[in-house]
């Protein structure tokens, strides 16, 4: 079992003190031994050391706790789920540990540097209603966005087009003639100095990048965008300038017992730089 490891896992994971720590385990959690026979298909588990990560600063609000329903308003710059180089710094592991829930899971998507709501299930149980309720777009979703003002551009205005976000690349791109799958209905609430204004969002659909891809279709990208229109070269562990997009609103009818929700951000644009609220 210790070749076998040895083999599969990557050079710079140091195999033979794990195994001597016993870190290495079955399902049954007896220890794997270094000269242990190798079995096929057997299950090894383990937890792998994690690198230091830069804090990402700025509060993970509770707007709503309940038996079934976690509702946080996260800041810019933290990861919903931990994935590469974001796993302690994710809402999902702060708040497993923080609120006392293991099974904590998130039920939509929500961008590291987009701002504001995001829903969770507390347990695996209550996941497949909830999630069956965003993928039949049912949940009426209302973002805030920060962008310039253009006069010849006739709001409100709704935006359709065909959007594809492929593997490797990190900019989603609009598909010329294809069906449309994308829906977004913007508008202007008030327009404000230096040429800004502040618009409200309502998603139809739920694309990957969609509202930052249709303010920028329409020449108006979102403040601080680091990939709409060009790609910018932005620091991992630089929070200076948050993207000015806020998950402000989320509202449905319970799939468990039927009741109305709201819930709403506790936050404002324009969001400030480095998260500190």
């Amino acid at each position: 079992m210790g070749a076998w490891l040895r083999d599969r896992l990557p050079e710079r994971v140091d195999i033979a003190a794990m195994l001597a720590e016993r870190r290495f385990v079955h399902d049954d959690l007896t220890p794997v031994r270094d000269d242990e026979p190798y079995t096929p298909h057997t299950f090894v588990w383990f937890h792998r050391d994690l690198p230091d990560e830069v804090e990402v600063p700025g509060e993970i609000h509770v707007v709503h706790r309940d038996e079934r329903l976690v509702v946080v308003d996260k800041p810019a710059f933290l990861s919903s789920i931990p994935r590469g180089q974001h796993i302690r710094q994710s809402v999902v592991v702060r708040l497993r540990d923080e609120l006392g829930l293991p099974e904590l899971s998130p039920l939509h998507r929500l961008d590291r540097v987009t701002s504001g709501l995001l829903m969770l299930a507390t347990e695996r149980r209550w996941r497949g209603p909830y999630q069956t309720m965003f993928q039949r777009g049912t949940v009426r979703k209302t973002y805030g966005a920060l962008a310039p003002v253009r006069a010849d551009l006739e709001l409100p205005c709704t935006v359709t087009n065909h959007l594809v976000k492929r593997r490797g690349s990190w900019q989603a791109e609009v598909v010329p003639g294809a069906p449309v799958n994308a829906e977004t209905l913007v508008e202007l609430v008030d327009a404000g100095e230096g040429g800004l204004g502040r618009y409200r969002l309502t998603p139809r659909t739920g694309r990957t990048h969609q509202l930052r891809v249709h303010l920028a279709g329409l020449g108006i990208p979102i403040v601080d965008d680091p990939l709409y229109p060009v790609v910018r070269d932005v620091a991992i562990d630089d929070f200076t300038t948050p993207l000015q997009l806020l998950a402000q609103e989320i509202a449905f009818t319970d799939p468990i017992d039927r009741t109305e929700r709201w819930f709403g951000s506790v936050r404002r644009l324009p969001l400030p730089p480095g998260q500190a609220s």
